[in-house]
């Protein structure tokens, strides 16, 4: 029978995975709140000349 208390002290993650966590977390993605704000700024240039 599989003893899950050892298998957990065992576990260590792949390193690919920790490797995606960082380039996940580190990826400065827009969202749509972002890209509006951009182009109200460029709205506004706009009508200022």
């Amino acid at each position: 029978m599989i003893n899950f208390e050892e298998e957990i002290k065992k576990f260590k993650p792949c390193l690919e995975i920790e490797q995606a966590e960082e380039a996940i977390y580190a990826y400065d993605s827009k969202d749509v709140s972002d890209i509006l704000q951009e182009m109200i700024k460029e709205i506004k240039k706009e009508e200022d000349k």
